[in-house]
């Protein structure tokens, strides 16, 4: 049995792995991850897909509300922001779909850093009701302009001038499949980016600021510079997620990035553990396959018990916010400490202390 973890370098000291079975952990799921898409169906690897955006998304608002405590309700609105830079400039430029990532990444930090700006002089509830009017701002800006009338298309993701629907290798292939490696690799790089950031000065300011405000700026925290950068950092991995959005979705409608897409992504870092990378995954997976889960139960129910699976689409609303209320009274920390103290128990088996 462990009786504590001991490091003799400052090297090891630092390992985001330090024991053998934290790395065995890792690579099994890496194994698992990358045999996935070889193994699931078309409705799977959608589910998975969208898991993969969620979790992107969900990083980048737990930069600014889990580590900086900076409350958010404008995701929707900067998700919309990248993907509509993407598709716009996917549908009328004729870029490739990579290609508009980045932009689609730099507008949404620009509009993100802008809107960030009055988050020196407010915070709790009132800088929830800002990025609330942000999320508002952003939706009717693109409701009263052109954009609003009629939906983009965005091409199909090509490689060499070929669609990836087209795309066949070895069997394998089709628009979700291609698509899952895509978003698979930018959630990597985002929850490797987002790991390692908190392990800098930036990130340790981050968090100062979250723990106590006033006392960081007694030791030397810039606020307006550190919550300005909080907020552009985030905006730019919620932009991201909204590229990749159009770029599988191959479409972008306004509809898509409303006020409860914002709602939806806060309650994704809730359940999952605020302040927390890992959670941020736990959350969009089970965020994301719990109305899946309802819906297979009411379709299920519907040739047997037609009048409660037609109630099953108002109950996911009921579950949704259930879900929310008994994380916050029994596990305010979510899924990631639930996760943690399996882990405590198993380690520690048979003593309870």
């Amino acid at each position: 049995m462990e009786s504590g973890i001991f490091q003799t370098t400052y090297k090891k000291d630092m390992a985001l792995r330090p024991t053998p079975l934290m790395k065995w952990r890792l690579v099994i799921v890496i194994v698992v991850v990358c045999l996935f898409p070889f193994f699931g169906n078309t409705y799977q690897l959608t589910l998975a897909n969208q898991v993969g955006i969620a979790a992107i998304a969900a990083i980048g608002l737990n930069i600014l509300t889990g580590f900086t405590g900076q409350i958010s309700l404008g995701t929707g609105g900067f998700m919309a922001i990248g993907a509509y830079t993407s598709g716009l400039l996917a549908a009328n430029l004729g870029m490739p779909g990579w290609m508009t990532l980045p932009f689609a990444c730099v507008m949404t930090a620009i509009v993100g850093g802008i809107f960030g700006i009055p988050s020196l002089r407010l915070k709790g509830l009132y800088l929830a009701i800002a990025t609330l009017a942000a999320q508002e701002i952003i939706q009717w800006s693109i409701v009263r302009s052109a954009l609003g009338t009629d939906a983009i298309v965005v091409p199909p993701i090509t490689v060499f001038g070929l669609s990836l629907s087209k795309l066949k290798i070895a069997g394998f292939g089709g628009i979700d499949f291609w698509s899952y490696w895509m978003i698979l690799f930018w959630l990597v790089i985002v929850i490797i980016f987002a790991v390692n950031l908190f392990r800098t000065k930036v990130g340790r300011a981050f968090i100062a600021i979250r723990d106590q405000d006033i006392a960081a700026e007694v030791m030397g925290v810039d606020l307006f510079r550190y919550k300005l950068l909080s907020f552009a950092t985030s905006s730019f991995i919620i932009g991201l997620a909204g590229g990749l959005l159009a770029q599988y979705r191959g479409i972008v409608n306004y509809e898509r990035f409303t006020i409860e897409s914002s709602i939806f992504f806060l309650a994704v870092i809730i359940i999952g553990g605020l302040g927390s990378i890992s959670g941020s995954i736990y959350g969009a997976i089970f965020m994301t396959l719990l109305p899946a889960i309802l819906s297979n139960i009411g379709q299920s129910l519907g040739t047997t018990a037609p009048s409660i699976a037609r109630l099953v689409p108002f109950a996911q609303q009921g579950v949704f916010g259930m879900t929310i209320i008994l994380f916050l009274i029994f596990e305010p920390e979510g899924l990631a400490k639930i996760w943690r103290d399996i882990k405590d128990y198993f380690r520690l088996w048979p003593f309870s202390y």
